[in-house]
């Protein structure tokens, strides 16, 4: 169990580091408050680098994000009780960081189990994920700034856009990336999956889109990258 020691040790250092320093810029640069929650969002999605590339066993990194609920779920419920707590982590309701921790990380774990363990290929897991992770924070910071014409609910054509277009290129970069397909083959492979994770975000409610997009990415572009041989 070395190789999970180390790895576990490395990702702690990774929130430890990453935390402090945004929790410093916020103090000092005045961050406004939905700047700060993309910005722990991205520390939480980019994550996913150490659970990839901190393990050599598929396995282990499930145990790792198991061990990460386990540790931090406690943790966060006893700061909940602390007034400040929410302000600073500039929660939308008590409890809201928590149940994302827990969705995340079982996302995290369920991807990784399928593309690293079952495909064979973890380098899929981040083109999965984050076919999601990063557009959904910029069709946040989009929609907000720029969104004037409603889709469905608060949400907008713009943030919507901005989803597809940043899924759009996460997806081809690394899909490029590992090369597993010829680029045309890749370039539909991220048409398809961002159209389709877009229009998922775009219904889900509730901030249940942690699990729904991932799960449509997934059962998506493996059956994609299965016609054009890619696995």
């Amino acid at each position: 169990m070395l190789e999970f020691w180390i790895g576990f040790a490395i990702l702690c250092g990774y929130f430890a580091v990453c935390a402090a320093v945004a929790f410093l810029c916020r103090k000092t640069l005045k961050i406004p408050d939905e700047i700060f929650r993309k910005i722990l969002h991205f520390i939480l999605l980019s994550s996913l680098f150490v659970f990839v590339f901190a393990f050599k066993t598929w396995w282990i990194s499930c145990i790792a994000c198991a061990s990460i609920i386990v540790l931090a779920y406690p943790i966060l419920f006893f700061f909940e009780r602390f007034k400040t707590y929410s302000e600073t982590v500039t929660e939308r309701k008590k409890g809201e960081l928590r149940s994302s921790l827990i969705l995340v990380f079982l996302m995290f774990a369920i991807v990784i189990s399928v593309c690293w363990g079952w495909v064979g290929n973890k380098y899929l897991t981040m083109a999965v994920i984050y076919a999601w992770g990063y557009g959904d924070a910029f069709a946040a910071l989009v929609g907000t700034k720029f969104g004037k014409h409603k889709i469905y609910g608060k949400k907008s054509w713009e943030g919507t856009v901005a989803m597809c277009v940043i899924a759009l290129i996460s997806v081809l970069t690394v899909l490029l990336i590992i090369n597993i397909v010829e680029w045309y083959f890749v370039l539909a492979v991220g048409v398809i999956v961002s159209v389709a994770v877009s229009a998922t975000e775009l219904f889900t409610p509730n901030g249940l889109d942690t699990i729904t997009c991932p799960l449509v990415s997934l059962t998506v572009m493996l059956p994609l990258l299965l016609l054009f041989g890619g696995i």
